[in-house]
């Protein structure tokens, strides 16, 4: 028995412990209480009359790539209907924000064949188009076989994990053959998805250049700037365990030489708030929470932007920001959305999620690398001491995200034949 087939029977026998799992997630905040029937393909929406596309994000990065290409379908082909999916909370939230009126969101279901052959029972999408990454065998095989044209958007395997695909190829070919078309990120990803068994693979570029300035309350920021005045303010955005006690004793160290400074930290995941409060305090510093409404007052140290959603905001208050996920924890965020805003961007060390971005954001002078907390330390000193200097790193930052907006073009022009059923026709 192939690999492939071990998993659809290893997934069809682990069914009751798939729904504890859940369960699980759910007492955690990790599933939507209301909505977990979607996880077992059960649609709590009914399905529009017509052509259906079906688009999948499965967080957040993801599905903010996905929003250029809805406005885009939208634009070219206002009949179809679309049918948005994603897999966690966080993503949802984001999407119920910022989805345009008349698309459908649903969570996708767990990758049980019953539960996958229920949704597409429901939804009979024409079209799927795939974000990056996210394979799941049931799904994609199970829709390939019931006539949904597949397409990967923006498609990415790291050196990782095609690694780890290469050894096991009667388990990841089938599912990466169900794509009738591949676009990737560039040329490295088009080499490993040929070589995983990808038949029309293209590198067109990466979506997120087509993305849109992160959104914001315009009051919500007029609010936020009037408190906090003219204190110096750097932001460490989208942070995770350990970034905010190293970016507590950058503050430290930095506010003895910039009066009133004031450091926003933003955790990546904000049900971290309370405890990363405790340890903010354990440092003798003092913390104003913002979901809790606090105000930024002159003898508040840092600014906790524990909400969902709300980056558009920080980026916009401060003018220079650390990439999380990248000083202390491996792979970083997403350096164009400060890029867009007009942020001085420093990263740490670690920015694979991101690395072509990253190393051509430094080729272009439009970020600066730090090396760890005293590195970062000296980096911000400069930054806020000489504004001309961040600047000039936020303006080439700008030049930079703004230089390969087409990507959104050729990806359309290149989906289109499947959108039309085009693809079907010259197959049959």
């Amino acid at each position: 028995m192939s690999l492939f087939y071990a998993y659809r029977v290893a997934t069809r026998l682990l069914g009751p412990v798939l729904g504890i799992y859940l369960q699980r997630r759910k007492k955690r905040g990790k599933e939507d209480a209301g909505r977990i029937g979607e996880r077992f393909g059960h649609a709590s929406a009914l399905r529009p009359k017509g052509k259906l596309v079906w688009i999948h994000g499965a967080s957040v990065g993801e599905s903010l790539s996905s929003l250029p290409v809805i406005d885009a379908i939208r634009a070219r082909f206002p009949e179809t209907s679309i049918l948005v999916t994603t897999g966690t909370v966080t993503s949802a939230a984001m999407m119920y924000q910022r989805l345009p009126e008349g698309v459908i969101h649903q969570f996708i279901p767990i990758d049980r064949q019953v539960c996958v052959a229920r949704f597409l029972h429901h939804w009979k999408p024409d079209a799927a188009l795939w974000l990056e990454s996210d394979f799941w065998p049931n799904i994609l095989t199970k829709a390939k076989k019931a006539g949904t044209r597949l397409a990967l958007l923006n498609g990415r395997i790291s050196a990782r994990s095609f690694k780890s695909y290469s050894r096991f190829p009667s388990f990841i070919t089938p599912v990466i053959s169900a794509f009738d078309l591949i676009l990737t990120q560039g040329s490295k990803e088009t080499e490993r998805f040929v070589s995983l068994g990808g038949k029309d693979v293209r590198a067109v570029g990466n979506l997120k250049f087509a993305a849109p300035p992160l959104p914001v309350e315009a009051d919500a920021l007029t609010e936020l700037q009037s408190q906090i005045g003219t204190r110096p303010v750097w932001l460490a955005a989208s942070t995770f365990e350990g970034e905010e006690l190293a970016c507590a004793q950058v503050h430290q160290a930095l506010s003895l030489k910039h009066e009133g400074l004031l450091t926003v930290i933003v955790p990546r995941h904000p049900d971290r708030a309370d405890e990363i409060e405790a340890d903010l305090i354990a440092q003798g510093l003092r913390v104003a929470r913002r979901s809790l409404g606090h105000k930024i007052t002159e003898d508040i140290d840092i600014y906790l932007g524990d909400t969902m959603g709300e980056m558009g905001l920080y980026y916009r208050i401060a003018p220079v920001c650390l990439i999380g996920k990248s000083l202390c924890a491996s792979g970083g965020q997403n350096p164009l959305e400060p890029a867009r805003l007009g942020c001085a961007i420093l990263h740490g060390p670690d920015m694979s999620n991101f690395s072509e971005i990253s190393q051509e954001l430094l080729t272009a002078h439009a970020c600066r690398p730090v090396a760890d907390r005293d590195d970062l330390t000296r980096q911000i000193d400069i930054l806020l001491t000489q504004p001309e200097k961040a600047s000039a790193l936020a303006n080439a930052a700008l030049a930079y995200a703004n230089s390969k907006a087409e990507v959104l073009e050729r990806t359309i022009d290149a989906i289109t034949p499947l959108l039309t059923g085009e693809v079907a026709n010259a197959r049959a």
